[in-house]
């Protein structure tokens, strides 16, 4: 049986090219930290991805710092509420971000930290408003997601960042569910810190980075070597970081007719869901969001069964975010907008990627429907 992957918030598909790229780098086999010739051949294959990284973020090298995934970069993001002035004990975020930022909260409330949750409204909006209200001298990093991960909205960041700085704190912003099929510019969005993940954007599992300003004092995140400017130890994963640099380059030379062709099939999938099902409610914005997610519920049926009688029928989608999908909690995100328990555990997630067809979501459309008639 043919199977239709729409999970790609959740995972993609390595580029073959990316793929082509990882293997001729394992005859690299010098590590990077080493000055003898080998060495030194890795280290300028290694700071080559650093800068088609930078070229494609629009950063300087000097401010790109490799990590195993977006979880890590989260992780060390807010773990800089500490360092800059440890007399500040105030860090601002989201109830919708991703688990990464939100335990590490958690873990930085219990060394005394205090942690402020800005409200969001029905499809998932930080307010500039309810920022100015809450952030004081106090405060030492604001935490926002660029894209959430689970409905797709895409926060204000340029003006958050704003806010932040008008205070006296960092900024910074999970933009793993942005980076490689959204338009980033670093320069631009004027955040002190931008995590991404490369198999959010058809790079190899375990690869990642946090983008640093040159301007932010760097706290050491992994201790030992003298990797990553000194910052983060370990030997740095070459072939994983040039699949990454190989995948978001050619995602950015091609996020035009990308972002065109997922926009066409969201549309499609959206007009359809409501004709051939009108019982279909959406969550989220449907103007202001990542074009590919798409997240959805039918009152009274049972999301968990639905996702399973799609997967028998060879369809892969989420029920919500994959992160959390094995503790069978609902969504916190749906929660925040307001989604009652059952809507928010019925819902289901689907996320539309660069190598899905029109077919597919004709074809996914169809076995819903057939499904929802068959077992509800």
């Amino acid at each position: 049986m043919s199977r239709v992957y729409l999970d790609n918030a959740s995972t993609t598909k390595i580029r073959p090219e990316s793929l082509e790229a990882m293997n001729a780098a394992y005859s690299e086999y010098g590590n990077p930290s080493s000055l003898h010739h080998e060495g030194q051949s890795s280290r300028k294959t290694l700071e080559d991805a650093r800068e088609s990284i930078a070229v494609s973020l629009h950063c300087d090298p000097t401010e790109v710092y490799f990590t195993s995934g977006g979880t890590e970069s989260d992780n060390w993001a807010v773990s800089f509420a500490g360092f800059p002035d440890r007399e500040k004990k105030h860090i601002i975020t989201s109830p919708i971000e991703h688990p990464a930022v939100l335990n590490a909260c958690k873990r930085m409330e219990k060394e005394g930290f205090r942690i402020t949750y800005l409200p969001v409204d029905k499809y998932g909006s930080v307010s500039a408003d309810d920022l100015e209200k809450v952030i004081t001298d106090d405060t030492a990093l604001v935490s926002v997601m660029m894209v959430n991960n689970e409905i797709g909205t895409i926060e204000p960041i340029i003006r958050l960042s704003e806010i932040a700085h008008a205070h006296g704190a960092l900024f910074h912003t999970d933009a793993v569910q942005a980076v490689g099929s959204l338009p980033v510019d670093f320069s631009d969005l004027q955040a002190d810190l931008l995590s991404f993940s490369s198999h959010k954007f058809y790079g190899p599992y375990g690869t990642g980075g946090l983008l640093i300003r040159n301007r932010v004092k760097i706290p050491s995140f992994v201790v030992g070597g003298a990797q990553e400017y000194g910052h983060r130890a370990g030997t740095e994963n070459l072939p994983g970081i040039i699949g990454m640099a190989k995948a978001l380059q050619l995602g950015i030379s091609e996020m035009d007719s990308n972002l065109g062709h997922i926009l066409d099939l969201r549309q499609e999938l959206c007009r359809s869901l409501q004709k051939e099902c009108p019982q279909v409610l959406f969550h989220g914005d449907s103007e202001v969001s990542h074009p590919g997610i798409v997240n959805f519920y039918v009152p009274g049926v049972n999301g968990e069964k639905m996702l399973l009688l799609l997967d028998y029928a060879g369809f892969a989608i989420s029920g919500g975010a994959a992160c959390s999908s094995k503790d069978h909690e609902v969504s916190h995100v749906l929660k925040a907008i307001g989604a009652s328990e059952k809507e928010a555990g019925n819902s289901l997630r689907v996320s539309i990627g660069t190598y899905n067809t029109e077919q597919d979501i004709r074809s996914f459309v169809s076995a819903f429907c057939d499904i929802l008639k068959k077992n509800f």
